[in-house]
């Protein structure tokens, strides 16, 4: 009976329990072959702002600095903007690394890497991004990132040929 009676308090306390940890980490990571050198490739992707003339989503791409950080505000077609900010470049490895400062993307937590490899006759493009899921279930929150990486990846991979 006493065993029964604590079953019944531990099933609801492990319920409360589960609802106020914090979710774990999305990962979301996306790769293109390009059929291209990797130099073209860096020289397509590598300005921090020139994802305003390859991604089709983004109308413009304002650049400014913030205590020493380049900020990139996108312009998004349909409306609203989205703030990032460049946390780390590496030209030599052509791979640089930012945060989403503001917006209405449905993450929080959010850094992401634009990288460029050699890979055969041409360059491997990878997209890696991780975050938190805000307001939205998981898979919602992924489904978004992974169709800006995959509009992103394909349109740089028309542009970089």
């Amino acid at each position: 009976m006493l065993r029964t009676f604590l079953r019944s308090l531990a099933l609801p306390g492990l319920a409360l329990l589960a609802g106020t940890v914090p979710g774990y980490a999305l990962d979301v990571v996306k790769t293109l072959d390009v059929v291209a050198p990797p130099a073209k490739v860096w020289a397509t992707v590598g300005d921090f702002c020139g994802i305003g003339t390859w991604h089709p989503a983004i109308e413009k791409c304002a650049l400014s600095t913030k205590d020493g950080q380049s900020l990139r505000t996108l312009s998004l077609k349909g409306g609203g903007t989205i703030v990032e900010s460049q946390v780390s470049r590496d030209e030599a490895g052509m791979a640089y690394t930012y945060t989403i400062v503001d917006g209405p993307l449905p993450v929080s937590d959010y850094t992401s890497t634009l990288s460029v490899a050699p890979s055969g006759s041409g360059a491997k493009l990878t997209w890696k991004g991780g975050f938190q899921a805000k307001g939205v279930p998981d898979p919602v929150a992924v489904d978004a990132i992974s169709g800006i990486y995959e509009s992103g990846l394909k349109a740089i991979g028309e542009k970089a040929k």
